[in-house]
């Protein structure tokens, strides 16, 4: 049975070498140049492995990253970067890849690591639990307690990244890139948006689970928590 993989990457001259050579290994290879058509791709098929650059037009590597995994997939991912420090490999990990591939690479290298990753779904988490506060990535559910927490797409896009990062603080500006992407949204929509998710998130309960961080974001973690 032949992989399926999707190649974000737009180094045209690198992109068309990799989908020579994989495809010589029975390895069926779409592309996409920019990190949005690479998401609206990883919509619309299925594939075995997500190959994902950093560097990309439009939506950068981190960033597909994390609408994908938002969404609920658990396809396996592998991040092709000349960015090799350590804090460059934390945040792919953090952003929700599972394998990270140094460029330049050899091509053997490559088509290991890909048959290693396409035995195996991601095991990246889509279950978050902070306090009482169950957030679950895959299902889209939101529950505190007994109580299911019904809450607007933005909504849930916000509470799902605060749930991802957590006990770290989600920076305000990254927040905004996870949830509307490189368009960035009217200036008080973060605010209106977290107000409502406090609403519903936080009223209605005994104790808080949402904190701002003044002058650089949010952290969803309980009031007692370091």
């Amino acid at each position: 049975m032949n992989v399926h993989v999707l190649l974000v990457e737009d180094d045209f001259d690198l992109a068309a070498s990799m989908i020579e050579y994989l495809e010589l290994e029975n390895i069926i290879c779409d592309h996409a140049s920019n990190g949005v058509h690479g998401v609206q791709l990883a919509r619309e098929n299925q594939y075995d492995v997500l190959l994902l650059d950093i560097m990309l037009p439009l939506m950068d590597g981190y960033g597909v990253c994390e609408v994908v995994r938002r969404e609920g997939s658990d396809i396996p991912i592998l991040m092709l970067t000349a960015r090799d420090t350590l804090d460059d490999k934390i945040a792919g990990f953090a952003a929700g890849t599972d394998d990270y591939l140094v460029k330049p690479f050899a091509m053997k290298e490559l088509l290991f690591r890909i048959r290693a990753l396409a035995k195996r779904r991601s095991s990246q988490p889509r279950r978050y639990v902070i306090d009482d506060l169950e957030v679950n990535t895959e299902t889209r559910q939101a529950r505190r307690g007994d109580i299911e927490l019904h809450l607007a797409p933005k909504e849930w896009d916000l509470l799902a990244y605060m749930a991802k990062v957590s006990p770290e603080v989600a920076v305000r500006e990254q927040m905004i890139r996870a949830v509307w992407g490189e368009t960035p949204p009217e200036s008080n929509s973060l605010k209106v948006h977290m107000h409502k998710l406090r609403e519903k998130v936080d009223k209605p309960f005994s104790t808080s689970l949402i904190q701002t961080i003044p002058g650089v974001g949010f952290v969803l973690r309980h009031q007692t928590d370091a």
